[in-house]
């Protein structure tokens, strides 16, 4: 036992707080035995000294322990019964990452010591190891939260001018060259200047970030020398991962925060994927790393007629149990700091749906959602879910309650089968276009609530989604190929990549298209990071465990890249310059009190859609009108209209189209064409009512003022 002398420290607040004259630590345990603070030297192998936290308050272990100062390592040792069966699984042998640490030494080393049970013995997880695995398990290091943050303050852009990002820490600046190499990869590398300078450029105002929650490579990856390079295998949900720091360990966490910092100057936005729903320890023959050997029954959803089970609506072996009032105080203890502490702007949930789940179904009253409600922080952050799972009854889209946004998958698949030339979509894709009311009208909530997307990490990238029918995701370890088998996808007659430049010409043609088709549509749109210079993961949908040139930016951009980026960009400014094209509320045919429509669904003759235009499986054209003149506050969100009146033209159809464009009086001119190589020169008038648009093209069309 320790010679230090043990004072009486706090419940609260949880793990290793940093006092004048040493450190408070707090473990949450419910049915452990004992818990212990081991104390780590520098070197993180080798053990300085242990304290016994003997003082319990509410299930809370806790003891102030004077003379430690910032930089200490440590972890926990919990002692208890072993018995799988009941669902105990302590062993004191484990060295225990603390759940509230806020900054870790390491990655995992695997070793057989990390699992709590004989791997060799027929019983498996019965069997219990009692190999030391301290020296293999990353440390929590004690530190100083204190920062200055200069008076920078949160950019809180409304949901309306928001476009979202999402991206990578490491793969968008690893093979940048303007950066440092020395910083490359990092959270440095993410507000460098040359970063900053290049979404200013792009126009997007937030990034949404893969999970930097420090999370553990699994062993089977390691062992074939890859790695889980998404990171939705999270084990420490309060520290930033080590991974994308270039400083020594501890300091991740001002490194994370001067990077929140130099963004919030230039007014972007930092949205966390957050993994809440699961943990890295996986199923009953999983290692013991944290949260199974500090207290298994508390933590994790076990199955009723066999504690030895988990419940698993993940697909990754758990379900961490929200219902539990430790945990559901984790959780919000979590997205407390990083809303407060490390001030990111906002959450989008991973598998959102497990965490509504109850004992067994999604409920959207369940303890989780009705707590973030009511957070007077969480509350008012931006806040999107992921509305699905893979559990019974987990496909949760468009049922979330006010105050979420969603990741809108029938966005995503109908504008994909619109494209691609299915028959049969034209009204689909009107309502998807049109923000999704009959997800979100009737339910009280407004355009807003749906994140349009055409591709994510999860799947395609938009140059992948044109030029295969199918994954390919034969580099993924065997039994890991995982993807989807169905994503509308389409690759113009040659599979994979191409010298044809006819066939490329189609190709970039139809990115230009769903770009487009995302910038004019109604609700919050979010590019996958790299679609804008058509980066490939040479047809994987599934590049989770690639930390390669698969998953990394490639930023020796052709001429045909360089015009994609460029057009991105053209099409990002039209949607910020237009008020109509990011409402607040839904489209109304005809306004109450007033001659004059917000919207008019016309044929390529001018003519109004009518019930039979739009069941006429074959129509694959369509022309929108949408005014630039009615100004209500509660449609616009008092903004002041500019850009006039604007019509889409859109043709999925395998013949080019002429369009009569309306004869109001208005004049026109182009401001885009997906079938023109440039933008260089637009807009230009357009003399004359008719106006030719090539097969699989769409075009912007604005008043000439």
């Amino acid at each position: 036992m320790s010679k230090t002398q043990l004072v009486r420290g706090e419940p609260y607040p949880l793990g290793a707080t940093l006092k004048e004259d040493g450190v408070n630590f707090a473990i949450y345990s419910e049915y452990a035995e004992a818990v212990e603070i081991e104390l780590y030297n520098a070197n993180d192998n080798y053990t300085k000294e242990t304290v016994e936290l003997k003082e319990r308050d509410g299930y809370v272990w806790h003891r102030f322990v004077p003379g430690i100062r910032k930089g200490q390592l440590y972890g926990i040792r919990a002692e208890g019964k072993y018995d799988p069966s009941r669902g105990l699984r302590f062993n004191r042998n484990k060295l225990l990452i603390d759940p509230y640490a806020k900054a870790l030494s390491g990655k995992i080393n695997w070793d057989k010591s990390i699992f709590s049970y004989d791997q060799e013995s027929p019983h498996k997880d019965l069997a219990i190891n009692n190999d030391d695995s301290g020296p293999f398990v990353p440390k929590g290091i004690v530190l100083d939260t204190q920062y200055d943050w200069k008076d920078v303050k949160k950019p809180k852009h409304s949901w309306a001018r928001t476009v979202i990002y999402e991206t990578h820490v490491k793969g968008i600046s690893i093979l940048r060259e303007e950066i440092p190499e020395k910083i490359r990869g990092s959270y440095s590398a993410l507000a460098s200047e040359s970063m900053i300078q290049y979404f200013k450029d792009l126009g997007v105002t937030s990034l949404e970030l893969m999970p930097i929650h420090h999370h553990v490579d699994d062993m089977f990856l390691v062992n074939a020398g890859l790695s889980n390079y998404w990171g939705y295998n999270t084990i420490a949900y309060f520290a930033p991962d080590i991974r994308y720091s270039s400083g020594p360990p501890g300091t991740q966490v001002n490194e994370f925060k001067n990077m929140v910092r130099k963004l919030h100057e230039n007014e972007i936005e930092v949205i966390l994927d957050v993994v809440y729903n699961h943990t890295a320890e996986g199923n009953h023959l999983g290692p013991t790393l944290s949260f199974r050997g500090i207290d298994n029954i508390t933590y994790y959803k076990l199955q009723s007629e066999n504690k030895r089970l988990y419940e698993d609506f993940t697909g990754t072996g758990n379900s961490l149990d929200s219902r539990q009032p430790a945990v559901l105080q984790l959780i919000m203890d979590s997205l407390r700091y990083w809303a407060t502490d490390m001030q990111v702007d906002g959450f989008r949930f991973d598998l959102a749906s497990t965490l509504a789940r109850e004992l067994y179904n999604v409920n959207m009253l369940s303890p989780f959602l009705a707590t973030i409600h009511q957070d007077p922080i969480i509350s008012n952050l931006k806040l999107i879910a992921e509305p699905w799972d893979v559990g019974p009854g987990g496909y949760q889209v468009g049922n979330f309650p006010p105050k979420w946004a969603e990741w809108n998958g029938k966005y995503r698949d109908q504008m994909r089968r619109f494209w691609r030339g299915d028959e049969g979509m034209l009204g689909h894709f009107a309502t998807r276009l049109s923000g999704s009311p009959d997800l979100y009208q009737d339910k009280g909530r407004l355009p807003k609530a749906s994140i349009n997307f055409i591709t994510a990490h999860d799947g395609f990238t938009l140059l992948d989604l044109v030029s295969y029918k199918s994954k390919h995701n034969e580099d993924n370890p065997s039994g890991f190929e995982g993807g989807s088998d169905e994503n509308y996808s389409m690759n113009f007659g040659v599979e994979g990549n191409t010298d044809d430049e006819k066939i490329n010409g189609h190709r970039f043609r139809m990115m230009k298209n769903f770009i487009l088709t995302l910038m004019v549509s109604q609700g919050v749109p979010m590019i996958l990071g790299g679609d804008e210079i058509a980066r490939t993961q040479n047809g994987n949908n599934n590049s989770f465990c690639h930390d390669n040139r698969i998953n990394w930016f490639n930023w020796n951009l052709n001429r045909e890249k360089q015009e994609l980026l460029k057009f991105t960009r053209h099409m990002i400014m039209l949607r910020k310059s237009n008020p109509v094209l990011r409402r607040r509320n839904f489209f109304m045919e005809s306004l109450p009190d007033v001659d004059l429509k917000e919207i008019i669904w016309m044929d390529s003759s001018g003519n109004k859609m009518t019930p039979e235009k739009w069941n006429l499986s074959e129509n694959k054209s369509l022309m929108v009108w949408i005014s630039g003149h009615y100004t209500s506050e509660i449609a616009y969100s008092g903004e002041f209209l500019t850009g006039g009146d604007l019509l889409l033209l859109f043709n999925s159809g395998s013949n080019p189209v002429n369009f009569i464009l309306p004869d109001d009086g208005t004049k026109w001119e182009l401001y885009a064409d997906t079938n023109l190589p440039t933008i260089d020169g637009l807009p230009i008038p357009i003399e004359g009512r008719n106006y030719l648009l090539n097969r699989g093209a769409s075009a912007v069309i604005r008043e000439r003022t």
